[in-house]
Formats: C-alpha cells, sequence, structure tokens
C-alpha cells in the first residue's frame, strides 16, 4: 500500500480536506493508500517514509526521490482532476 504525505500549514484542516478528497478519488480508482497529516515545517523530519508529498502551502525543502505534488487545487476546484490524475500515476 502507498503512503502518502499531505502537508499544510498547520498539519489540521486543510491537510485533512485534501487527505479525505485523495482517498476517495482513489478509492474510486480501485487504490487504497495509507494518508497521513502534517505541518509543512515537519516534512523534512517525515517525508522518507512515504511514496508521494502532497502540499497545500509553499515548501522549499528537500524531500530526496519522493515526488510533490501541489494539492491547492484540490481546495479550491480549478485544476482538481489534472492535479488528481497526477496522483493517481504516482501511486499506481
Amino acid at each position: 500500500m502507498k503512503r502518502i504525505l499531505v502537508a499544510c500549514g498547520n498539519g489540521i484542516a486543510t491537510s485533512t480536506v485534501v487527505a479525505t478528497k485523495v482517498r476517495e478519488y482513489l478509492m474510486d480508482k480501485g487504490i487504497q493508500v495509507e494518508t497521513t497529516q502534517t505541518k509543512l515545517m515537519e516534512v523534512p523530519g517525515k517525508v522518507q517514509d512515504y511514496d508521494l508529498l502532497i502540499t497545500t502551502g509553499e515548501f522549499e525543502g528537500q524531500t530526496g526521490d519522493v515526488p510533490v505534488v501541489k494539492g491547492m487545487p484540490i481546495l479550491i476546484g480549478m485544476g482538481m482532476e489534472q492535479t488528481m490524475e497526477d496522483i493517481l500515476n504516482y501511486v499506481k
């Protein structure tokens, strides 16, 4: 099972909304993932344990070989389908 780290400013509301939408989208595609919410400032210490990082804020830190997807389109709805397809391609 792929693991996705979802990061926002405080690691609570925004990341929870994005994580839920991503899980539901992928479940509809027959893919189960584990999501974890965190604060953007905690990403460097956690990201290596995950297969994908989704951020809803500016993140300039290092992620090694873990790909990063900007998750703001999932919140605002504009560009959401392309973002979800990008996520799907990373976790297939």
